[in-house]
């Protein structure tokens, strides 16, 4: 009786597997939605690049990347001024939005995109968890500082500048930043310049890599953006 008792046994069919730990993206998984810079559009290699990139930083539930209207067409045209922009960019985030109800927004821009996104973060039509610039161009064409989006912001900011960016001087963006009065961060790239790009004779030099500078930065991108969440739900 012991052996047909252990052959029963032996036909019981395993347990099913344990559902993944996550079934359906967490209400903390930010939407983001990230803008291109003046001269390149959003299918460039820099730009798919860092939306991977950031994708997995964030774990986010989606990185949405879109064209602003001048660069469609054979014949590419130069940017209009960055708030003639703003209509557009909006229209985008509201997408985003409607379609990942609930999960926190995240703006993100590269270079005129990240001004654009400043002043969409100031529009009462939507509620933005942070903005993260990457290489805010505080200089314009004559030198002027560019501040003025920057001081009326009123959302969790963060900067990633090269060092080597001479349209944003890292002495002006701290003095700019010091009158701002919403929560600010910045982050460093070491050798980097305008696109973060470093020399390959900074990286022999300083025993890093391009991909470990880009690394670290979206390193602190992603914390940044998890503090401001945890910050924005408490």
């Amino acid at each position: 009786m012991a052996r047909k008792r252990r052959r029963a046994e032996q036909r019981t069919p395993a347990p099913p597997p344990p559902p993944p730990l996550r079934t359906k993206p967490s209400q903390r998984q930010p939407v983001v939605v990230f803008a291109h810079g003046a001269g390149a559009p959003s299918s460039s290699d820099w730009m798919t690049r860092w939306k991977e990139m950031v994708k997995d930083a964030l774990d986010a539930v989606e990185v949405v990347t879109f064209d602003y209207p001048y660069m469609s067409g054979a014949k590419r045209r130069p940017p209009p001024k960055a708030d003639k922009l703003v209509d557009h960019h909006l229209s985008v985030v509201k997408d985003a939005v409607a379609e990942h109800p609930g999960h926190p927004l995240v703006l993100m821009g590269k270079s005129m995109g990240s001004r654009v996104s400043c002043m969409v973060a100031s529009s009462d039509d939507i509620s933005v968890s942070a903005v993260i610039c990457l290489g805010y161009p505080l200089k314009g064409v004559k030198g002027a500082l560019r501040d003025e989006i920057l001081l009326k912001l009123m959302v969790p900011t963060m900067f990633v500048q090269g060092n080597k960016d001479g349209l944003c001087p890292l002495d002006k963006l701290e003095l700019t930043r010091k009158k701002m009065t919403c929560k600010n961060e910045l982050h460093v790239v070491d050798g980097g310049d305008h696109s973060f790009k470093v020399s390959q004779k900074y990286q022999k030099s300083a025993g890093i890599s391009q991909h470990d500078a880009e690394l670290e930065a979206v390193k602190a991108i992603g914390q940044f953006v998890q503090n401001s969440i945890a910050e924005s739900l408490t």
